[in-house]
């Protein structure tokens, strides 16, 4: 039996493959499944409901401890097949410093990554805007950052940019958000009235929040017609697009049924006749 699991299959330097070397690579890394899925399986989840740790936090704690845990196995299994790690990393030197030029967007990514994944600054679940892009992160991998968008589509980002760009995470907000609805009305239009009728709108949505207190403001004297913009706060991060949109409708039926004019915008032509 001896015989058998120290047979040479294939020799290359310090490289040794045999059956017995085979067998501990197995062993490790059936190891190493076993290890992560008892600890986040069990372990973590047992910890998790005790101290009611979030979605976001739980899943970023299990991706660092399965990554740890990958590590240590890859280092244990070049060990078993017989490679020394201090000399293919000085023997590879010059190769990795190629190597490290060549992927250095790629190492940046991953040590950004590392870091998204530690902070928890952008957590799964959490609803972000990246320049003009709203979506709902999925998942964070080590490398990448799936995003759902508000069209249903997965965006994937490259961790990098979530951590050296400037972002907005909705989920974080203590307080409720600030959104904004403008409609333009004729100027022969009753202004208190029309504030009154905006504000009715406002009130009667599931999605707007009854305090802070929906606001009017009349912003400005527009070329066509009297400029208002409802001031509401909200928690519906991720379609309030749809709750501005519920509300144009509802102010539109409120203008109609009390005969307020949304205007066109029109031009006057004077036509003059010349000299002669």
């Amino acid at each position: 039996m001896t015989e058998f699991l120290e047979y040479t299959l294939f020799s290359y330097g310090d490289f040794n493959l045999t059956p017995g070397n085979l067998i501990a690579v197995a062993v490790i890394y059936l190891m190493a499944e076993l290890m992560v899925s008892v600890i986040s399986k069990k372990l973590l989840d047992f910890l998790f409901r005790r101290r009611k740790v979030d979605v976001g936090r739980s899943y970023a704690i299990r991706q660092f401890i399965k990554y740890f845990i990958y590590f240590i196995a890859t280092i244990l299994i070049l060990q078993a097949l017989g490679l020394k790690i201090t000399a293919l990393l000085a023997g590879g030197a010059a190769l990795l410093v190629g190597v490290g030029i060549g992927l250095q967007q790629t190492f940046n990514d991953l040590i950004s990554g590392i870091i998204l994944l530690m902070d928890a600054s952008v957590e799964v679940g959490h609803v972000i805007q990246v320049n003009d892009m709203v979506g709902r992160v999925k998942q964070i991998s080590l490398r990448t950052t799936h995003i759902q968008t508000r069209d249903e589509a997965i965006k994937i980002i490259p961790n990098s940019k979530l951590i050296n760009n400037e972002l907005i995470n909705w989920s974080t907000a203590e307080n409720a958000t600030r959104f904004q609805v403008g409609v333009g009305v004729a100027y022969s239009s009753d202004v208190k009235l029309v504030t009154e009728l905006i504000l009715q709108a406002a009130r009667v949505h599931p999605k707007v929040l009854k305090e802070p207190t929906p606001k009017v403001k009349f912003s400005n004297f527009g070329d066509s017609s009297l400029d208002f913009e409802l001031q509401f706060y909200s928690r519906e991060y991720f379609r309030i697009e749809f709750v501005k949109s519920d509300l144009r409708y509802k102010i539109l039926e409120l203008f109609r049924e009390n005969d307020v004019e949304i205007p066109f915008p029109q031009t006057d032509v004077w036509m003059r006749k010349g000299e002669g």
